[in-house]
């Protein structure tokens, strides 16, 4: 005898709908509704993009990251006070900290001056870059969390320390797209392998078309660095496109046997990516389209400016070619535990000319109105001595400029106490400073967001605040 105390089922669709009062089919349509929003999003390079929240400030922007920790009170954020009392103990109750004595002052030995109309106050081992210190928005005011080189750095590129989170150019790249189909939308150029090494530009749980391409690393000079498997010295391009139609057809045929796999959707955006890219590459790479003037401009083929100038004319050239997000990273040699002045000259030489040359040539050729460079590291350093003539980690406070893409130039924002220890005026924690910029894109923070895990992730986690006062 027939029992009808049960529907008889077809489908894995009909049963989902059957059991447990529906909840099957409610969790099918949820992962279906992400599957939707992840494919509009999910190709950098493919159109339509993805439209900004709202009228964006900035179409793109450049980082110039100085890895290893300058000191702001040597370049900055002059402290008279501290050179002063060079030499004394700083009580630590005279900076808000729970400690009896922090240890001996080292004041600045460098001289500092007032530039432009706004008196930005630039040391004098910047003295090129003190010509554009009207387009400069100085944020004396930065705070962080980690005194270690490898959590402030994650926080620094993702804006979390712990599990794996996405790059703020993957964010940038999810969010935007890339506007030149042949071009990824995010790229790091000499990006460091330590301290978090690919975290520092990866992807992590969003689509995989979406993580930084690299170009070399920090320790290898540009001028030898190439795109890792751009090219195929086997196959001629109509033999590769023959190879690659094959193996994407294999691909689409698996994705659509599958459903929505985010990892293999990035795989396909990624090989046709690729595929563009073996013709668009090699053209922008080479510097032999720039005029001799140009090239000096930059202090390329001299020293000790020639690598990081190398990095900074890359970046104007991809920013005028669509890349979203560019990156421009030092090598670890900003980490100043022994001999400060010494290491700060050094390096200081190195890029003041490169960054000068790159804000005149961005706004002579009307990029900079709509392109935010970014200035700065993962901390600072103590305003207090380490090893004799050294400065150590300080991530209580530390010094951050950004100039164009809508910022208001001339200006110092925030302030720290007279020993460059803590912020006193006007705070910005890093991911303050990561909403601020993805706001200067049109892009708002809190909407942001991509759900992985049961949970909505956004760069700035459940923090962060816009710093509308350094717009114009």
């Amino acid at each position: 005898m027939p029992c009808h105390q049960f529907i008889q089922t077809t489908t894995r669709r009909d049963l989902l709908c059957a059991s447990a009062c529906g909840f099957g089919q409610l969790a099918l349509a949820a992962l279906v509704g992400e599957g939707a929003r992840a494919e509009s999003r999910s190709g950098a390079g493919q159109f339509p993009l993805p439209a900004p929240h709202f009228p964006p400030r900035a179409r793109r922007i450049i980082f110039l990251f100085m890895w290893g920790g300058p000191s702001h009170v040597d370049l900055f954020d002059p402290k008279p006070r501290l050179k002063a009392e060079d030499g004394n103990e700083l009580a630590g109750q005279s900076v808000g900290s729970d400690r009896d004595q922090l240890g001996k002052l080292l004041g600045s030995p460098f001289r500092f001056a007032q530039h432009g109309e706004g008196g930005i106050w630039i040391s004098e081992l910047f003295p090129r870059l003190s010509r554009h210190a009207d387009k400069l928005c100085v944020i004396r005011s930065m705070h962080t969390e980690g005194s270690a080189h490898g959590e402030a750095l994650l926080r620094l590129h993702t804006g979390q320390a712990n599990l794996v989170r996405p790059s703020v150019g993957a964010w940038v790249s999810y969010g935007l797209g890339s506007e030149n189909e042949s071009l990824p939308a995010f790229i790091t150029i000499s990006p460091p392998r330590g301290h978090g090494g690919v975290q520092n530009y990866g992807s992590a749980f969003l689509p995989a078309t979406h993580q930084g391409t690299a170009i070399g690393s920090a320790e290898t000079p540009i001028a030898q660095a190439t795109v890792s498997n751009l090219g195929n010295q086997r196959l001629k391009p109509n033999e590769q496109r023959e190879q690659l139609d094959l193996i994407q057809t294999l691909n689409r045929r698996h994705l659509q046997a599958i459903g929505h796999d985010q990892q293999i959707e990035g795989i396909i955006a990624n090989y046709e990516l690729a595929f563009r890219m073996q013709s668009t590459m090699p053209t922008i790479m080479s510097l032999n389209d720039e005029s001799k003037a140009t090239l000096d401009l930059y202090g390329i083929g001299s020293e000790p400016t020639d690598n990081f100038g190398r990095q900074c004319l890359l970046a104007r050239k991809f920013a005028e070619r669509g890349v979203r997000y560019i990156q421009v990273s030092t090598n670890y040699t900003w980490d100043h535990h022994k001999k400060v002045k010494d290491g700060s000259i050094t390096e200081s030489a190195k890029v003041d000319r490169p960054i000068a040359g790159l804000l005149e040539d961005l706004a002579r050729r009307g990029l900079l109105e709509d392109t935010l460079v970014l200035w700065g590291a993962e901390f600072g350093r103590t305003p207090m001595v380490e090893n004799g003539d050294g400065r150590n980690h300080h991530p209580q406070a530390f010094t951050m400029w950004l100039a164009g893409g809508g910022v208001r130039g001339g200006l110092t924002y925030g302030s720290t106490d007279d020993f460059g220890y803590r912020p006193v005026a006007h705070p910005v924690h890093m991911h303050d400073l990561h909403a601020t910029l993805l706001y200067a894109l049109g892009l708002d923070h809190e909407r942001l967001t991509y759900r992985h895990a049961g949970r909505d992730f956004r760069l700035t986690d459940v923090y962060g605040s816009i710093v509308r006062e350094i717009f114009a």
